[in-house]
């Protein structure tokens, strides 16, 4: 590297240090973010998983932040940002979480989870991370001893490769892997594209930074284009289905008329009732293993209290293990969870499907209005031609878009109504220890809300808490203030505003071909996450808490019986606002971006899936939904799978 280029990346790692030691300097002999690493993780991360355009965007504010006009326009005087006493650069920084420019909002709180969460996740030389003594967590379970062998074996491949079948699926999760089990079922050749790796019971340890780098795509950093939305979603054989919290929930029936009437008139019929009773069947899905921990006992306590709604949980496990079934987002230690890898790929895999991994899909093939294949790269660099009848997208709610721009269909709705069940909480403190992750990940839930207007409102669930999820949700307005609320967590007990959101947003590609997520919440949802924050500190307060805290930016809390109360929270929350920067929101259900409908003028595929671009190109993801599930997706998601593969054998045996 030349020495002017060297000095100028020395600059830009210098002032990630300097944000990271004051988002985290190090208080009560815990270590810096610099003593952890984090500045050094944070590069690392970014370089691997961020878009061009968001490094360069990330290497411009490096650029500028030691400049005396960044500190100046943040309050800090003529002085650079490394000058400033702690306090100094405490100020500086709240310039830009108070801003009114969305863009330095969204920087701030970029800067922010990234410095905090991998301060709560990065070991120390122990391999411990320091502050989870202080936090009073116990770390990663470890290793299962002795578990089970992985019974696929993915198809090797260390050469440029050529490979024939009746159908490549590209995608291993909820929709691919269903689809694969059930097209090699009847009899066909099957070709499976993951661009993920083979992770099963013996590559999984419970640990957050090991499982968010390995298991979840761009390693958890994924995000909407303004920041306004975290998104989660599996990158490894078995998708999302392998990191989910394995609730399951069938299509209602509301939803299922309200997709007939779209046009997908097989929503309302009893084959899609078959498939989802085959799916139900075929996971297991049942309530015997939904006993609920401390902190849902808590919420349910909370619930029974007002009257409200609750159930017990469907969940697609067998032989459950409590013990380490909270930390199953990394990856389920009991191999309890029936994920597509235990289930769907095993039985496509039995039948002769080839199944492939770390295998990208880079464009399907057409030709004179037909899907001819699949050119792909694996990992190594070898391309990868799969010659096929038929293809099935199942690469997500984010690539497939974006797999089919690049594949150069054109049709306007590719893309366009993105969905997102966009998740806020509200946490309480309690006196007694709650212990928020451990025990069963997802057990009780509460439709007190589920129908505020037109069957849209929302459903409150719990989940686990682990100190990254805490550092992600948890405002932070002092280095201290944010260090004293971790040490609370083994106290909290959170719970999950997950909306039915009727905001759309859009999946674009960049210049390079990458998806680029755009979405914002419309008046009438952010009505309903408003509704949905009361109600949940409503059954916080109901259980006891002491205190309860919203995920905006600035410290929106009250204690119950004191001051305004309830109401004064609200306002507070309003004041703060609900936006991009000002309230964190989440995703784990991405939804509707190359749906099904009646017409091209408003879908981007046919009731069977198939796109009306191409024919030979069926998609069988998420992104097939004609509006938000409303419920968590994994089910509905197999069903339609599992319905329109049926469909597509039997279209594939008549030719």
């Amino acid at each position: 590297m030349a020495p002017l280029l060297s000095e100028l990346a020395s600059r830009r790692q210098r002032a990630l240090a300097d944000i990271c030691d004051t988002f985290v300097p190090g208080v009560d002999g815990c270590p810096s973010a610099s003593r952890l690493g984090v500045p050094e993780a944070f590069r690392t991360i970014a370089e691997a998983n961020l878009r061009a355009g968001e490094l360069r965007e990330l290497d411009a504010l490096l650029a500028l932040w030691n400049g005396r006009g960044t500190t100046l326009v943040g309050g800090g005087g003529f002085r650079r940002f490394r000058d400033l006493s702690h306090e100094e650069r405490e100020r500086v920084l709240l310039s830009w979480c108070d801003s009114r420019l969305p863009k330095r909002r969204t920087a701030f709180q970029a800067l922010r989870k990234a410095a905090t969460t991998l301060s709560s996740m990065l070991p120390g030389e122990d391999g411990r991370n320091p502050a989870w003594d202080s936090m009073g967590y116990p770390g990663p379970c470890g290793r299962v001893p002795n578990p089970p062998a992985k019974e696929i074996q993915p198809h090797a491949v260390d050469r440029q490769t050529t490979l024939d079948c009746d159908v490549c699926v590209v995608g291993s999760g909820a929709g691919g892997g269903t689809a694969a089990a059930v097209l090699a079922g009847a009899g066909l050749d099957v070709v499976v594209l993951e661009a993920g790796d083979y992770l099963d019971d013996e590559d999984f340890d419970g640990g957050e930074l090991d499982g968010y780098s390995r298991l979840y795509l761009n390693a958890g950093t994924l995000s909407t284009a303004d920041q306004s939305v975290g998104l989660f979603a599996g990158a490894c054989l078995g998708g999302g289905t392998v990191v989910n919290f394995s609730t399951s929930f069938r299509t209602t029936d509301e939803v299922r008329a309200e997709w007939a009437g779209f046009g997908v008139r097989a929503m309302a019929s009893s084959d899609y009732t078959r498939s989802l009773d085959a799916v139900w069947d075929r996971l297991g899905v049942t309530t015997d293993h939904s006993q609920p921990s401390r902190r849902e006992q808590v919420m349910q306590q909370g619930l029974e209290a007002l009257g409200w709604h609750v159930d017990h949980m469907p969940r697609n496990v067998r032989g459950c293990d409590e013990a380490v079934c909270g930390y199953s987002p990394f990856g389920c230690l009991a191999g309890a969870k029936q994920s597509t890898t235990k289930t769907w790929l095993a039985d496509a895999w039995r039948r002769g499907a080839r199944i492939l991994v770390r295998t990208r899909a880079e464009r399907v093939t057409v030709e004179h209005g037909r899907a001819q294949g699949v050119e792909a790269r694996t990992s190594d660099g070898h391309e990868v031609t799969v010659r096929a009848r038929a293809v099935v997208m199942a690469a997500g709610a984010v690539h497939t878009p974006a797999l089919l721009r690049r594949s150069g269909l054109d049709n306007h709705n590719i893309g366009r109504h993105l969905r997102l069940h966009p998740v806020t909480g509200v946490a309480g403190v309690f006196d007694e220890e709650i212990r928020p992750w451990a025990g069963v990940m997802q057990a009780v839930y509460s439709d007190e809300m589920a129908d505020l207007h037109a069957g849209y409102g929302m459903k409150l669930e719990s989940a686990p808490f682990h100190p990254s999820v805490l550092a992600m949700y948890a405002p932070w307005r002092a280095a201290r203030q944010h260090h004293d609320l971790m040490r609370q967590l083994p106290h909290l007990a959170p719970i999950g505003v997950l909306l039915r959101d009727s905001s759309e947003g859009e999946v674009r590609v960049d210049r390079h071909g990458q998806p680029v997520l755009h979405y914002r919440l419309n008046d009438f949802d952010i009505g309903h996450i408003r509704t949905g924050v009361d109600g949940a500190a409503r059954v916080l307060e109901a259980a006891g808490a002491k205190r309860i805290f919203s995920a905006h930016k600035d410290w929106v809390r009250y204690e119950p019986g004191r001051g305004r109360g309830r109401q004064g929270f609200l306002d507070e929350a309003d004041r703060c606002g609900w936006r991009a920067g000002q309230c964190v929101f989440t995703s784990f259900h991405i939804m509707g971006s190359a749906r099904m409908g009646g017409s091209p003028d408003n879908s981007a595929c046919n009731p069977d899936g198939e796109t009306w671009d191409a024919q030979g190109i069926y998609v069988c993801d998420g992104s097939t939904f004609p509006t938000a599930s409303g419920v968590n997706p994994m089910i509905t998601i197999e069903a339609i799978a599992h319905l329109n593969a049926s469909r597509l054998a039997q279209t594939l045996a008549q030719r």
